[in-house]
Order: C-alpha cells, then sequence, then structure tokens
C-alpha cells in the first residue's frame, strides 16, 4: 500500500512538471507576440517598448534609458500577475495615453502562460 502511495505521488508530481514546462513552452510562443518591441534574457536591450526583465514586482514606467509616456509613468502600477492580466487583455484601456499599440491578448490561459514565462526572468535577465 505504502508503496503504491510513493508511486502514485511520483507520478503525481511528474505530471505536474510536465504541466509547468509546458505552460512555460506556450508562454515562450506567445511571447513571439510581443518580441517585435520588447526583449527579454540576458542581453537584452530596450526596443521600441522597454526591455521586460524583472518585470514582477517592478513599478511601471521605470526601466532605464527608456522613454515612457507620462501616462505610463504616473500609472501607479506595479507588475503583478493580475495587473498583467488586465493590461495585456487591452493596454490603452488600462492605462489610457499609454504609447504601447497592441491590440491585446483576450484568452486567459494565454496569459497565465505568457505572465508564467515573462516572470521567471530576474531584472538581469537570468531565470530564476
Amino acid at each position: 500500500m505504502m508503496r503504491a502511495l510513493a508511486i502514485a505521488a511520483i507520478v503525481t508530481a511528474g505530471a505536474a512538471g510536465g504541466a509547468v514546462a509546458q505552460d512555460l513552452a506556450a508562454g515562450e510562443t506567445s511571447y513571439k507576440k510581443c518580441l517585435a518591441c520588447h526583449a527579454i534574457g540576458e542581453n537584452a536591450k530596450n526596443k521600441v517598448g522597454p526591455v521586460l526583465n524583472g518585470l514582477e514586482g517592478r513599478k511601471a514606467g521605470t526601466v532605464e534609458g527608456y522613454n515612457y509616456s507620462a501616462a505610463n509613468k504616473n500609472s501607479g502600477i506595479t507588475w503583478d500577475a493580475q495587473t498583467f492580466a488586465e493590461y495585456i487583455k487591452d493596454p490603452r484601456a488600462k492605462i489610457p495615453g499609454t504609447k504601447m499599440v497592441f491590440p491585446g491578448i483576450k484568452n486567459e490561459n494565454e496569459i497565465k502562460n505568457l505572465w508564467a514565462y515573462l516572470s521567471q526572468f530576474d531584472a538581469q535577465g537570468k531565470k530564476k
């Protein structure tokens, strides 16, 4: 009986680990929609939009060297999963006056996967 429970626990843990990896892979695929304007990773540089390294917990409008709109700088937003989800659905509705021209991502699962992918990068672009 104990052996069966141990095997079940290992199988369950393996399945959960696979789901996380799948979410990150799906998030990375979704990130391709962002790639034209944003960079992420160790050698990321600002493009049309700011780098996305260290997004989780970062105050909006604070990436050094990026020229933000006043609306973004003054939004008072600190990025977390919920705020990101609200923003990425319709950036101009969340921050009226933002320079970000993007139609948004409406699919909740895609948003969660994208957030999982983005939030794994620290401020230096290294995976946590």
